[in-house]
C-alpha cells in the first residue's frame, strides 16, 4: 500500500504535520508511516560505548515512536487509518532517503516551525529533502492547518517540465479534495509583460480537466509577489517545482528555501522534474 510518510522529532510541529497527514490519508485512502532518525552518537556518554546500553536506548526510542504514533491513530476521527512507524540510525536525511527508496512513498510531510521565527530541528533539514529527494515534498509549517476544501496554487514560470509521478500526484490530490480550479502563478520580474500564451497551453495539456486560472504578478521580488498572492487569494497549500534553472529554483535553492518557509504560514507543496 502507498504511504505518506511523516518526519518526526516528537516536537510540536511534527504533530501538527502528522494530524496534517492523517487528514490527507483520511481522504487519499493511504497508510502513515512516522519515521524518526536517532542520531549515531545519541546514548553514547563519557565516550564509552556500552552495547547492550546503546541497544536498550533504540529500544526506548523506537517504543516512544509508536506510543508517539498511536496517540493520532486511537483518534476517533482517524478510525480506519494505517499507522507504521520505524526508526533507524543515521542522520535525518540518510534515514528518509534509504525508507524512501526501499518503500513506495506517495508523499513525504515535515513539520516547520514556519513563521514564528524559531528554528528548531527540521530548519535545515527540511531544506535537505528538497534537495535530495525526487518524492513529492510537503512542508507543513506550525500555523498550518487541513482544510477539506483548499484553495491550491502552483507557482511556476512555465519552463519545467513535472514528472508523470508528480503530475499524478497533484491530479490526485485535486481528485480527492474536488478542487475546481488550481491557480498557476507567473511573477514577472520587470514592467511590460504579456500572458505566456505558450506556457499556458503547455500546462493544459500537462494537467488535462484540472480547471486552471493563470494569474499574472509584476514583482521585482519574487518570494513577495508569491507570498502576497497566498495572503490576497487565501491559498491553503502551496505548490512549486523544484528546477535548476529559473525563477523558482532562485527562490527554492539552498540558500532561500527557509527564508520562504519561515515566512509562510501555508503548507508548501514542492514537485519535481
Amino acid at each position: 500500500m502507498k504511504k505518506i510518510l511523516v518526519a518526526t522529532d516528537f516536537s510540536t510541529c511534527a504533530a501538527n504535520a502528522m494530524e496534517y497527514a492523517m487528514d490527507l490519508a483520511k481522504i487519499l485512502k493511504l497508510e502513515v508511516c512516522a519515521i524518526h532518525a536517532i542520531g549515531a552518537m545519541e546514548g553514547v556518554f563519557n565516550n564509552t560505548y556500552n552495547a547492550l546500553y546503546i541497544e536498550d536506548y533504540h529500544n526506548n526510542k523506537k517504543q516512544a515512536l509508536a506510543n508517539w504514533a498511536n496517540t493520532f491513530a486511537e483518534k476517533e476521527q482517524y478510525n480506519g487509518i494505517p499507522v507504521s512507524t520505524v526508526s533507524d540510525i543515521g542522520s535525518v536525511s540518510a534515514v528518509i532517503t534509504k525508507y524512501i527508496d526501499a518503500n513506495p512513498v506517495e508523499l513525504l510531510v515535515m513539520g516547520n516551525m514556519g513563521s514564528t521565527g524559531i528554528t528548531g530541528l527540521f530548519g535545515s533539514n527540511v531544506s535537505t529533502m528538497v534537495e535530495k529527494t525526487k518524492t513529492p515534498t510537503l512542508i507543513v509549517p506550525l500555523e498550518s492547518k487541513f482544510r477539506t476544501e483548499p484553495i491550491i496554487t502552483l507557482a511556476t514560470d512555465f519552463s519545467s517540465n513535472l514528472s508523470t509521478e508528480d503530475v499524478t500526484a497533484l491530479k490526485e490530490l485535486m481528485i480527492a479534495f474536488k478542487s475546481e480550479k488550481l491557480n498557476v502563478l507567473n511573477i514577472i520580474e520587470g514592467g511590460e509583460w504579456k500572458p505566456n500564451q505558450e506556457g499556458e497551453d503547455k500546462f493544459k495539456a500537462l494537467i488535462g480537466d484540472v480547471g486552471l486560472e493563470f494569474k499574472y504578478i509584476s514583482e521585482s521580488n519574487p518570494i513577495d509577489g508569491i507570498m502576497n498572492f497566498i495572503v490576497s487569494s487565501e491559498t491553503d497549500i502551496l505548490c512549486v517545482v523544484k528546477h535548476h534553472h529559473g525563477l523558482i529554483y532562485r527562490i527554492f535553492n539552498r540558500s532561500t528555501v527557509n527564508q520562504v518557509m519561515n515566512r509562510s504560514i501555508k503548507a508548501i507543496l514542492v514537485l519535481h522534474e
